[in-house]
């Protein structure tokens, strides 16, 4: 897959730069390599895709940032697999949930499935490498990540950024980036 760059626009709209405070700093855009990084080291992520009646489907999982794409994977049998299968448009977002502190990002995109073994496999060793023991350790939390993909009892999925967001806050400066694909 080939990583692009996108355009970053800081949108003053949300930012603090419309109303600064005393002793708030200048606000700019996050640059997006601080948001691939932030990814590559993020655990927890929310993922939203949408049932065949429209509804919307919240849930938490663990997914890799890995050649410009946010991999996850699921049961062939869960709800967000079959949301996928009718539309495949979806949003993965991490972050953390304080104001004096973090980035909040959001990936808007389409999954696409990996099939492909030897992608499947680099995708994995993506995996081990920002999850370590959790996936590779006897007894971790998802030891058998791996063999359940390449069996074809799990999906793996890549969504590449078509849009994404970034809203950073410090409890003094708040920004919003858009970033377009």
């Amino acid at each position: 897959m080939t990583q692009k760059q996108p355009k970053t626009e800081l949108d003053a709209r949300y930012s603090s730069a419309l109303n600064p405070r005393p002793g708030a700093g200048h606000v700019t855009a996050t640059d997006w390599a601080e948001v691939q990084r932030r990814l590559e080291a993020a655990e927890i992520f929310w993922i939203t895709t949408i049932r065949p009646d429209g509804r919307l489907h919240v849930t938490p999982l663990i997914a890799a940032w890995y050649d410009g794409a946010l991999h996850f994977s699921t049961g062939r049998g869960e709800q967000k697999a079959k949301n996928l299968a009718g539309d495949a448009h979806c949003a993965l977002t991490t972050g953390h949930n304080s104001l004096s502190e973090g980035l909040d990002i959001v990936i808007e995109g389409t999954a696409e499935r990996v099939t492909d073994p030897s992608r499947q496999d680099e995708v994995i060793g993506a995996f081990e490498s920002q999850y370590g023991s959790h996936i590779t350790s006897p007894d971790g939390v998802f030891f058998g990540f791996g063999d359940g993909i390449r069996k074809g009892e799990d999906l793996l999925y890549a969504v590449a950024p078509g849009t994404a967001f970034g809203f950073g806050h410090d409890g003094q400066v708040f920004s919003h980036t858009r970033y377009s694909f």
